[in-house]
């Protein structure tokens, strides 16, 4: 249970500042994050990673000399947004270009894709190394498909320590890239995490059993089974990752770094229990141990559990891993300090602008607030049954990354309208906050959405079928080109083409906004409905489809109750 906190939605920005606090003589904040605030050499790579909150030493705990220069900062367990990421890469940058390197998680994958895509339009070259280490999230033949647990700081500490020598991203990339090929995990869990906030766990394992294969989002396991005795789970863990060593290294005689991680809630005591296992058998194999770690690296909040990471080694990645690293929450050997950084050399983004608006738009921005409050109660009133939707086969939080996307919005809005904005600019202003304090695919998808509409609204002209009609469309196009969702994959995408193409029947018919935004919520009500029978297909849920059949998409539904709820707020606009 998550004890201490004050407002839940605060909390992780709370526990960024209070970490900064307590380590200024290592990390300075940032929008978006932290980055080291020592100076690093000029003309060399900065290693950026990142996630979501809760896996404290990950993400920002690794901030700090010999490991990342700068660490983005999502919401618990949510992506961060692209915004996010793009401001701390440009005040991490040294000049030789930025590695973003993280989890394989969709949502991270969107927004560390499209703060890569801004920030070499920019002229800062950028490139991106997925870490993909968890061996019971896909199999094998589908290596690229896997998520990253734990072998997070392998690859990490393995491109930042080239990072650190001055070799070039080139040469860094292919660093991280032979890192993450030559790092396998497997881990279980007894109990999941708490949310600040949440009244139970995110989910549950029955007494005396374990899930195994976990996530460290509170994902649950693919399978259960007993607890075995410390020396048991040693067995299963090691058994597991020798059955699968990187191509090209035969155990006996070879180097490994292995690093067995409590998830939360084990104990040092215990985890030493079973690292002396781990030990024994690993050198039964024959294999040479080099530096393990043993310790709390990437948590899940109070998550009852274990990882096991072998980081397998040769001649050239050994001393990357073995080099000396000071970090807020990750020591390695000895370091010799730097020279403090100036917060005034940090390149900080601001806030845009609020541009000209017609005296038409800025009405229409005042419907368009309207709208999103409403958008707000109805997700605030269905958070807990959102929430439990989703943790048939994800993690539990669409219900609680969507209440605290939309809440974000509508003060955004506020603030925009408050100054002067057109539609356009609302929306816009509305869909960065959503994506900024919701993170995730969620974030992504509803900042797409709202962008969409908005260039369709424009801040120039009132309301109009056709324009609404336009830009759902257009919104569709771009979060299928975005998300890379398809028809039938269980996604919000289910829901989100019917509407669009309701939207363009009634249209074509000549009918007014309301009437149109009526048919829209029937077909939108039909199609959530139907999602029950379909089978995720990408995203989180995907390795725990058959347990979702039965059951709706979470995205999906909170679309549907969305647009039933806006049919009054938009005949209002259309009569107003």
């Amino acid at each position: 249970m998550t004890r201490l906190f004050n407002d839940p939605s605060n909390f992780p920005e709370e526990a960024r500042l209070g970490l900064v606090a307590a380590n200024r003589d290592k990390l300075m904040a940032v929008p978006g994050g932290v980055i080291r605030s020592t100076r690093s050499k000029p003309g060399t790579v900065a290693v950026v990673i990142g996630g979501g909150s809760g896996h404290y030493p990950t993400f920002a705990g690794l901030v700090g000399q010999g490991l990342a220069h700068g660490a983005v900062m999502g919401n618990l367990f949510c992506s961060p947004s692209s915004q996010q990421v793009y401001s701390v890469a440009k005040a991490a940058n040294n000049g030789a270009g930025v590695l973003l390197s993280f989890g394989n998680y969709a949502g991270d994958v969107l927004h560390f894709g499209e703060a890569r895509e801004r920030l070499i339009a920019e002229g800062i070259p950028c490139e991106i190394v997925l870490v993909t280490d968890d061996v019971a999230s896909a199999p094998l033949e589908e290596f690229d498909k896997r998520r990253g647990i734990a072998g997070d700081l392998t690859v990490f500490k393995a491109a930042a320590a080239a990072a650190e020598n001055g070799l070039s991203l080139g040469d860094v990339v292919q660093v991280a890239k032979e890192a993450n090929r030559c790092t396998r995990s497997f881990g279980v869990a007894f109990e999941g995490c708490t949310l600040p906030g949440a009244a139970d766990s995110l989910f549950h394992v029955p007494e005396g059993r374990m899930a195994i294969g976990l996530g460290i989002h509170g994902e649950p396991g693919i399978s259960e089974t007993d607890i075995p005795t410390a020396d048991g789970l040693a067995e299963v863990l090691v058994t597991r990752l020798l059955a699968e060593v990187p191509e090209g290294i035969a155990i006996k005689g070879a180097r490994v770094a292995p690093i067995l991680n409590g998830l939360g809630t084990v104990k040092y005591e215990e985890l030493f229990v079973i690292y002396r296992k781990v030990d024994e058998l690993l050198q039964r194999a024959g294999v040479t141990i080099v530096e393990p770690d043993v310790g709390e690296l990437v948590t899940s909040l109070d998550m009852a559990g274990v990882s096991l990471t072998l980081f397998w080694l040769d001649n050239d990645m050994e001393p990357l891993w073995t080099a000396a690293a000071d970090a807020a929450g990750y020591r390695k050997g000895s370091i010799e300090p730097a020279q403090a950084l100036d917060p005034a050399e940090v390149e900080v983004v601001v806030q845009d602008e609020i541009p000209e608006a017609s005296n038409a738009s800025r009405k229409l921005a005042q419907g368009v607030v309207e709208a999103l409050a409403m958008l707000y109660k109805t997700v605030d009133e269905n958070c807990d049954l959102l929430g439990q939707i989703d943790a048939v086969a994800g993690d539990g939080d669409h219900g609680i990354g969507m209440q605290r996307g939309s809440r974000a919005a509508l003060e955004a809005a506020n603030q925009a309208l408050d100054g002067g904005a057109g539609a356009e600019t609302v929306l816009q202003w509305a869909g960065q906050r959503w994506s900024d304090k919701a993170g995730g695919t969620s974030g992504a998808i509803w900042r797409v959405i709202l962008k969409a509409i908005g260039e369709s609204l424009g801040n120039e002209r009132p309301l109009s079928s056709q324009r609404i009609a336009a830009g759902v469309v257009a919104a569709r196009q771009q979060v299928m080109a975005f998300g890379k969702a398809e028809l039938g994959d269980k996604t919000l995408v289910d829901v989100l083409v019917p509407v669009a193409d309701a939207l363009s029947r009634e249209v074509e018919k000549g009918k007014g906004v309301g009437d149109c935004w009526e048919a829209a919520a029937q077909a939108a009500n039909e199609a959530a409905e139907a999602t029950a029978k379909l089978l995720p297909r990408v995203g989180r849920a995907r390795p725990l489809a058959e347990k979702s059949l039965g059951t709706p998409d979470a995205g999906s539904v909170s679309l549907a109750l969305i647009i039933q709820a806006l049919i009054p707020v938009l005949k209002k606009c259309e009569t107003s």
